[in-house]
């Protein structure tokens, strides 16, 4: 009879030992996290988990009663060294080592299959461990949440997708992590530089030249300026060309003059909300002198959240930055 009561005994000290590492390594606000996505076994946790303190109190109660139980069956089976060395190597191995090992990798799946325990040894112990759980909550306060920043976040998103049971695929990651750093960048840092923009003079003659151009390019926004490229007076857009209304006529006489400008300082946060506000999708960057340092389009933006070029079969350069520095005109 003493044998079951030392083997129901050293389950409970193993159970007690696991389910304290199991569940206090997990973030409370973590545990509802995943109980809101649908997960059924940190539904059944999350109640118990909440109150952090209480659990903790009640785990470390229960663990130390019963392992002082313990020590006395097994005092009574035998006495002095021998007594002492099987109270402790059955306590640490069977009732701490492995339970923890086990539970450290299974810790919301075995929780799970184990919380109505928690909620007997709450109830039972209850008169104990509150006071005490009032008195750690009063003392050192509530648990604070895990509030992870944002390259923590990127590296958890990373960490997820390389791992092969993961649900996150690899332009996931990408998109993910591409919104999380995309506020950190300015319209500077992506702008097509001035040097490599395809602009037209409010005097030039839609012909069958500037036609030839406008094809080549593949492009279908063009800045319009008067005298120099840092007076931008409008945009030439590649549908204002279309039949043969216009052939014969200026530039400056076809071309909207409706210009949106920014800042190269600007946010890409704010470009983008400008972007969407306004309904445009060409912006001339102006550097700190109002002059014009390059222009930004919607796709900019975008590609930046994505982080994959945004390329158009008649898109004669991938990136036009890289193209401008290969080129020596940045």
């Amino acid at each position: 009879m003493e044998y079951i009561l030392i083997f129901i005994l050293l389950v409970f000290s193993a159970l007690f030992s696991g389910l304290t590492l199991g569940l206090m390594s997990w973030d409370a606000q973590d545990l509802k996290r995943k109980a809101d996505s649908g997960d059924a076994d940190a539904a059944l946790l999350y109640p118990v988990r909440r109150d952090g303190n209480l659990l903790l109190t009640t785990l470390l109660i229960g663990n130390v009663l019963v392992n002082a139980v313990l020590s006395v069956f097994l005092g009574s089976l035998t006495t002095g060294l021998i007594a002492v060395a099987a109270a402790t190597v059955l306590i640490v191995i069977f009732g701490e080592i492995l339970p923890q090992a086990i539970f450290n990798r299974n810790a919301i799946y075995l929780g799970a299959r184990f919380v109505w325990i928690v909620h007997v040894f709450i109830f039972l112990l209850y008169p104990i461990t509150k006071p005490i759980a009032w008195a750690l909550t009063k003392v050192l306060g509530t648990e604070l949440p895990s509030i992870y920043s944002k390259q923590e976040l990127i590296k958890l998103i990373e960490d997820h997708e390389d791992d092969h049971n993961s649900e996150v695929d690899e332009d996931e990651e990408r998109i993910v992590t591409g919104a999380l750093t995309f506020s950190d960048k300015k319209v500077e840092d992506i702008m097509t530089p001035r040097t490599v923009v395809r602009a037209f003079d409010v005097t030039d003659t839609v012909d069958d030249t500037l036609l030839q151009e406008v094809r080549e390019s593949g492009l279908s926004r063009f800045p319009v300026y008067s005298d120099d490229m840092d007076t931008i007076v409008g945009i030439l857009y590649s549908s204002q060309l279309i039949g043969s209304e216009n052939t014969g006529k200026s530039v400056g006489d076809v071309a909207s003059s409706e210009v949106r400008f920014i800042r190269e300082s600007t946010s890409l946060d704010d470009a983008l909300q400008s972007f969407l506000k306004t309904h445009k999708h060409l912006s001339i960057v102006q550097d700190e002198f109002g002059g014009m340092a390059g222009v930004l389009t919607l796709e900019d933006v975008l590609e930046e959240i994505i982080r994959t070029e945004i390329v158009d079969e008649s898109d004669l350069h991938e990136d036009m930055r890289a193209f401008a520095k290969e080129t020596g005109t940045q």
